[in-house]
């Protein structure tokens, strides 16, 4: 009994050290959902330190169109993004579609969206 107990032990830790390998997103600025003013660029907080060469952030306006943004940079932390948005943004919806990388090189990828006053 005690033998099948650590097999299921380890075999629970070690799903939980991949499940927190990944980076997930942890907060958003816009917050995910909300309406807003236009803003001038986004802030997204991961769980994980980051490789900004091998991770992407792209905003399609209400029309699906690209919105034009600057490139993206990491804090000193590797674990905040910010991507200026160079281009006008009218009233309607967006979506910003993100891959990440992590330092372990573990992938991942989100969608979320937020509205324009």
């Amino acid at each position: 009994m005690r033998k099948i107990f650590l097999i299921a032990a380890g075999v629970v830790l070690i799903a939980a050290g991949q499940a927190q390998a990944h980076a997930r997103l942890i907060q958003a600025t816009p917050k995910v959902g909300t309406t807003v003013a236009a803003p001038k660029a986004l802030t997204l907080r991961y769980s994980e330190e980051l490789v900004p060469a091998a991770s992407s952030v792209k905003v399609a306006g209400p029309s699906g169109a690209a919105v034009a943004s600057g490139p993206m940079a990491l804090d000193k932390t590797r674990k905040v993004v910010t991507v200026p948005l160079t281009g006008a943004l009218a009233a309607g919806a967006y979506r910003v579609t993100w891959h990440m990388k992590t330092e372990d090189g573990h992938e991942t990828d989100g969608t979320f969206g937020f509205t324009v006053k």
